[in-house]
């Protein structure tokens, strides 16, 4: 993609799972020249599955398109050293090994730097390179646990929940890529590259936001409100005579029209319910009242009402109405590319979209190795013979 964002900038990724595949992916996606480096026995989320297509899980298809994968073994001392000749060619270096994984194989950013001061090297481990828990490994599960998500997340009286995506792992990834184009810019500006550190724990506690900033300054344990909002009232879900429904009322007027299009005028008039804080503060005189109301009408009445007064209100929808839903396709937010064999993928599209150097999804996302050969003749000027000797010796696997 010659005229995208990142054309031009060469990425190895040493990354597996989730959070810098995904950081990778993001950078693919405007166009960076992505090279995934694999084990022989290659990524474990190939293996993550059901469901399955063409063999690969969709959990591996998930975060690894517009890439190119060789593998490598790099406990071999000709794999580190295939390894480094990359490594030295590229302008942005992502790995999630344990701290002190990559000094193993001579691929740290102290070894590195010295050939390729440019480099923009991302670490992104569980708990950062620094600090009591640097060397224990990150899971976004008991990271989510650990840093206070869990905490906040679940029914206000029954047990604590995770979130269903690897929330943690996915914003880690999104932290590590908008770091990498920031040194990017200043690479841009003063020529020289950097490390950059991302641990998942602070990945979790930095996008507690307002929920963090309310225990800061208040000093108060922030608590469960299930479906509802810490801060906002009536901000939560409603049962309705035929389903539920996601109500958010942002201000007074909102509120006021509710009252108006519930023909429930005497919620308006109650002075503790005419200012959000009012309805903050008395929330459980509130909310049984509006659920009474909500049950008197069908899901889709109550959504063709409010939102013509400029309500904030939606259904509940599943995972396969989200996808087929029309501002979806409107938005492209499901595309499809074909694998080699022809064979369809239909991915969850790019977010952001630019004008002038739009996101895409140009390649499916690669089987293993598939790309060994072509690396390792292009890049590395390596000859078919060299090639084959490095698979005799088990330093590469190619794809049959």
């Amino acid at each position: 993609m010659s005229n995208s964002a990142l054309s031009g900038i060469r990425v190895v990724d040493f990354s597996r799972v989730l959070a810098g595949p995904y950081c990778t992916m993001l950078l693919a996606d405007f166009g960076a020249e992505v090279i995934k480096i694999e084990s022989l026995d290659g990524d474990e989320t190939r293996q993550w599955g059901p469901p399955w297509l063409d063999g690969e899980s969709a959990y591996y298809l998930s975060v690894n398109r517009n890439k190119r994968s060789i593998t490598l073994d790099l406990k071999h001392p000709k794999g580190q050293a295939v390894a480094r000749r990359l490594s030295e060619k590229a302008d942005v270096l992502v790995e999630n090994f344990k701290v002190g994984g990559m000094a193993k194989f001579g691929l740290d950013y102290e070894s590195l730097s010295k050939v390729n001061p440019g480099l923009i090297y991302c670490s992104i481990t569980g708990y950062g390179q620094t600090g009591p828990c640097q060397s224990l490994a990150g899971y976004d599960f008991i990271i989510q646990a650990e840093g206070g998500l869990m905490s906040i997340n679940g029914p206000v009286d029954g047990r604590p929940y995770k979130v269903g995506v690897a929330i943690v792992d996915i914003t880690a990834g999104m932290y590590a890529s908008h770091a990498i184009l920031a040194a990017l810019h200043h690479r841009e500006k003063m020529g020289e590259g950097q490390f950059i550190d991302v641990a998942l724990f602070d990945s979790q506690l930095g996008w507690l936001a307002n929920v963090g900033q309310n225990y800061l300054v208040s000093e108060k344990d922030p608590q469960r409100y299930g479906n509802a909002h810490a801060n906002i009232v009536p901000y939560e879900v409603f049962q309705t005579s035929d389903g539920y429904l996601a109500l958010g009322v942002g201000n007074d007027r909102q509120y006021q029209n509710l009252c108006d299009a519930a023909n429930r005028p005497d919620l308006w008039a109650d002075e503790r319910f005419q200012t959000n804080p009012g309805r903050v503060t008395h929330r459980r005189e509130l909310i049984p009242l509006l659920q009474k109301i909500f049950l008197t009408r069908a899901t889709s009445e109550w959504i063709s009402s409010l939102s013509k007064l400029g309500i904030p209100i939606g259904p509940i929808n599943d995972i396969p109405s989200a996808l087929s839903h029309p501002q979806a396709a409107a938005r492209q937010m499901v595309q499809e590319v074909k694998r080699a064999d022809g064979h369809p993928v239909k991915m969850v599209g790019p977010v952001a979209k630019l004008s002038r150097t739009p996101a895409g999804i140009c390649t499916p996302p690669p089987k293993l190795g598939e790309q060994t050969r072509e690396i390792l003749e292009q890049e590395l000027n390596l000859s078919s013979i060299e090639i084959d000797n490095l698979q005799k010796e088990n330093v590469i696997a190619l794809p049959e």
